[in-house]
């Protein structure tokens, strides 16, 4: 099939997912909250895989696999993706289960079954009409995504350890950061309790 050939079908394939999601929506109402059905997931794979440009999709990851890699990968991973990912790839998080779609269990085979050079473009272009950002910020950050897409690849042999580890790199909300403070200050037998507003002040 001719590049031609496919962009029509792919124009096709979004009208008639337009005009679907449009009935649906005047049946069911517009809520985050639903679970996408399975042909509107079937139809949004084929059209990103549609969107992502052959010459993309054939990139062989260019980034050697070794321990280091990994370990930066998942390092970055933790702080920067796990909020609607989580560390293990499932997307069994707050945001990533509040979204339209959901955030993808990159374990499964839709995910693992991408080519390397389809992840990398997604990471980079990120996906329209999804909660999907583009991270490509230029040639300086591609050895930095491709690492990613790696740690994307380890991720249904991820281990308890390596799971651990990333918990201690996740972003911490003011209140995790308090509770710690404040466990810090008990184990060292100050009083954990927060400072009174203005304290110190002189007036």
């Amino acid at each position: 099939m001719g590049r031609g050939a496919k962009a029509g079908l792919a124009v096709l394939l979004a009208v008639l997912a337009a005009l679907g999601a449009g009935a649906w929506l005047l049946r069911r109402g517009y809520s985050a909250l639903d679970k996408p059905s399975a042909a509107e997931e079937a139809v949004a794979r084929r059209l990103r895989h549609l969107a992502t440009p052959r010459e993309a999709r054939a990139q062989a990851n260019p980034v050697p696999l070794g321990p280091a890699v990994l370990a930066e990968a998942r390092s970055h991973f933790a702080d920067h993706c796990a909020t609607c990912h989580a560390n293990d790839g499932s997307g069994e998080t707050p945001i990533g289960r509040g979204l339209y779609p959901k955030a993808p269990d990159m374990r499964r085979a839709e995910t693992q079954g991408m080519s390397d050079g389809e992840l990398f473009y997604v990471i980079a272009n990120g996906v329209r009409f999804t909660g999907m950002p583009g991270w490509g910020r230029g040639p300086d950050q591609d050895k930095e995504t491709w690492a990613l897409v790696h740690f994307i690849r380890h991720l249904p042999r991820l281990t308890a350890e390596e799971a651990m580890e990333m918990k201690g790199l996740n972003p911490r909300t003011p209140q995790e950061m308090e509770e710690e403070r404040a466990e810090e200050a008990f184990l060292r037998g100050e009083d954990p309790s927060p400072a009174p507003e203005g304290a110190g002040h002189h007036h």
